[in-house]
């Protein structure tokens, strides 16, 4: 009922901006993770091995620094709205164009394209909906609207168990074209930052630049190993999963569909009680629990045999996994200098994710040609290991819980 609460405090003007930031990542975690779900189909269709293809989900992640750069630096100087109406169409076309690759080249082309375009995406959206919405509730808003990447995969993985038999890889990549209509939405009902509105006039692009990036240097480098463990821990669970669940045990696209539905359940709940309980307990000890808890579900997630067992074991890794992932949106904006919000945080999200790109080639490569082409052990080691990683960078760092976020300036 508190949850209710929140939404109910919220002005038509904030519910409209949080509605539209959320279904922005939600949409954009959505065209990602088509891929991740046709990785197989892709794979046969161009006649190649599987770590071939996830070479794509490697360059996705590599470019999308180079999108949370260029994007932030245009949400700071023209404004959160406009820009992120431009990023939702750019990705939405990418999408459009992996459709008619006509090998895997010029697939691995526009999945580059399409990793510039989702990468502004999060710290364009995040800094337009934390700088609109109360501070009275940070914690939950911060965990509802990263998990829109969780209901982005939800919706692949229903998208996938439904349609794919139908429309195949192509097809897949040509719905992902959809949420371009989102813009109307933007158009029609949100309105601009106004923290960024109100500092508008002082506003001096070039000197936030130079003083976000070198007089904030030590901040921002921690954010950036910070979101190599974070990104190392949801990529590392999430990209190979689908794939692993059709090669060590056969199942059908509809039983992955299920699983990672079910998984996904997990993740949009974890992510909005972790966020939450921030607000009482603090963000980085939200954090570290989560993650250390993820551990002992390693056993039940990547051992377990049957339907039940996995589901199962997929909803408690995702609960574990993204509730500390919950807890990020709030934790980044607030470490943040709020002259450079726009650009600062996407910034080091996305530069960590950079570090954490080649994970899916990699395990894909550890599981050919050492394990015999059993991902099991692969995504085992890299639970244990990264998810303590997590919990020692976040409890390294500091946190500014609750700062005031209405200026920009």
């Amino acid at each position: 009922m508190e949850f209710i609460g929140h939404f109910r405090r919220l002005t038509p003007v904030q519910r409209n901006t949080f509605i539209a930031c959320f279904l922005g990542w939600s949409l954009d975690a959505f065209d990602f993770f088509i891929l991740t779900f046709c990785v197989s189909a892709i794979a046969t269709q161009f006649q190649t091995k599987v770590s071939a293809v996830a070479e794509a989900i490697f360059i996705t992640l590599a470019f999308r620094p180079v999108g949370a750069f260029l994007f932030g630096m245009m949400a700071d100087r023209f404004g959160r709205r406009p820009t992120l109406m431009v990023d939702i169409i750019a990705y939405s076309v990418f999408e459009l164009s992996s459709a008619f690759a006509p090998s895997l080249k010029v697939f691995l082309i526009t999945r580059a394209l399409f990793g510039i375009a989702m990468g502004g995406e999060w710290g364009v959206g995040a800094a337009l909906a934390f700088e609109t919405l109360p501070a009275e509730g940070r914690g939950f808003f911060s965990g509802l609207l990263q998990e829109g990447y969780a209901v982005g995969y939800l919706m692949a993985a229903l998208v996938f168990g439904t349609a794919f038999r139908f429309v195949g890889w192509r097809g897949m990549f040509v719905i992902g074209a959809l949420p371009a209509f989102l813009v109307i939405y933007i158009r029609s009902k949100v309105d601009e930052s106004p923290a960024w509105a109100q500092g508008r006039e002082a506003r001096k692009t070039e000197t936030k630049l130079g003083k976000g990036i070198f007089t904030y240097l030590a901040t921002f480098a921690f954010l950036v190993v910070l979101m190599f463990a974070f990104n190392s821990l949801s990529h590392g669970t999430q990209d190979l999963y689908p794939t692993f669940l059709t090669k060590d045990h056969k199942f059908t696209p509809q039983t992955v569909g299920f699983i990672a539905i079910i998984a996904n359940i997990g993740a949009l709940l974890g992510g909005i009680l972790f966020g939450t309980w921030s607000e009482k307990i603090g963000r980085r000890k939200a954090i570290v629990i989560a993650a250390l808890l993820a551990i002992p579900v390693i056993p039940l997630w990547a051992y377990s045999h049957t339907v039940p067992m996995l589901a199962l074991g997929g909803f408690l890794m995702q609960f574990m996994i993204q509730g500390a992932w919950g807890v990020i949106p709030a934790h980044l904006n607030e470490l943040s200098p709020s002259e450079v919000r726009g650009t600062f945080p996407g910034f080091a999200y996305q530069l960590g994710n950079f570090l954490s790109s080649r994970n899916a080639v990699i395990q894909a490569k550890l599981a050919e040609q050492r394990y015999g082409g059993l991902f099991a052990p692969v995504l085992a080691w890299t639970v244990l290991l990264i998810a303590i990683l997590v919990a020692v960078v976040t409890g390294s760092g500091r946190e500014r819980r609750g700062i005031d976020m209405s200026k920009t300036n």
